[in-house]
């Protein structure tokens, strides 16, 4: 039975303890804490898979990339399966692919790369950098009804650049800072992927009137290696509108740690219906 206020780690404890070489498949609900519209967000489902996935895979390979699709919504509070399925295991790398199953239909699918360190002559470092501040506290989003997500109570944000959504902006890009507001025993990868989704997309803020809207694509790439998280650490990211018509819009984001090192890169193709 679902909680009503779920922490994040309890959630993937629930997947840890059913998903093993043997048993690829894991029951759970989520609350209705964790909803966007009438959906589970997509950051939290997306971490279900990806933790699901963890479990079967070698801790020398490491995550490289996970392109998510958003097919059809997640009910929250009612149960959903997830099927993980092993495509290749490779001496250096491991394809997955996951799969969010309710009421017999396919809401969620994840394509996942890990890959374990190799020798390279290869060496090339980001020279990608942001000039934010670290934030001393957490901007405040308005609470509207029917339009500000529900699971935006687990997460903090401090805005830097552009604004809320549906208030006319003429910006079209997003940075800012986020963090877990409860902080999990461990910041993990699978912390970060339910973070990274959290920003809300970033052609709403131009638009005067609430409409709906949905990501169809999300995909992620992380930079590795990289520091220690500490599980109260802020993370930086800077999203931009790199086209937007005829309903859709492909925006790009970059994340870096409380160190300043970049940690991840985010596209995602976004449907919006007004």
């Amino acid at each position: 039975m679902a909680m009503l206020n779920m922490h994040i780690d309890t959630l993937f404890e629930t997947v840890k303890n059913q998903i093993n070489q043997e048993q690829t498949s894991a029951t759970l609900s989520v609350p209705d804490t964790w909803a966007q519209g009438r959906t589970l967000y997509g950051g939290i489902s997306t971490s279900l898979i990806y933790t699901s996935m963890r479990q079967l895979v070698a801790t020398d390979k490491q995550p490289r990339a996970l392109n998510t699709s958003f097919i059809g919504p997640i009910e929250p509070d009612k149960p959903f399966t997830i099927n993980i399925s092993l495509l290749r295991e490779g001496k250096n790398t491991s394809q997955l692919q996951g799969q969010i199953i309710q009421h017999d239909r396919v809401c969620v699918v994840v394509l996942a790369s890990f890959g374990i360190e190799r020798k390279s002559k290869v060496l090339i470092e980001s020279q990608t950098k942001h000039l934010m501040e670290a934030p001393k506290k957490a901007s405040f989003m308005p609470m509207i009804p029917k339009v500000t997500p529900r699971f935006m109570r687990h997460i903090q944000l401090a805005k830097k650049l552009g604004d809320w959504p549906f208030t006319g902006s003429k910006i079209s890009d997003i940075h800012g800072w986020m963090r877990l507001k409860e902080a999990p025993k461990e910041l993990t990868v699978a912390h970060l992927i339910a973070l990274i989704d959290v920003w809300p997309p970033t052609v709403l803020q131009t638009l005067r009137w609430p409409a709906p809207a949905s990501t169809m694509s999300w995909n992620l790439e992380f930079i590795l290696p990289h520091a220690e998280f500490k599980p109260d650490n802020w993370f930086a990211y800077q999203a931009e509108t790199r086209h937007a018509a005829h309903g859709y819009a492909n925006t790009e984001a970059n994340v870096w740690d409380s160190h300043g090192a970049l940690v991840a890169i985010s596209r995602q193709t976004v449907t919006v219906f007004d």
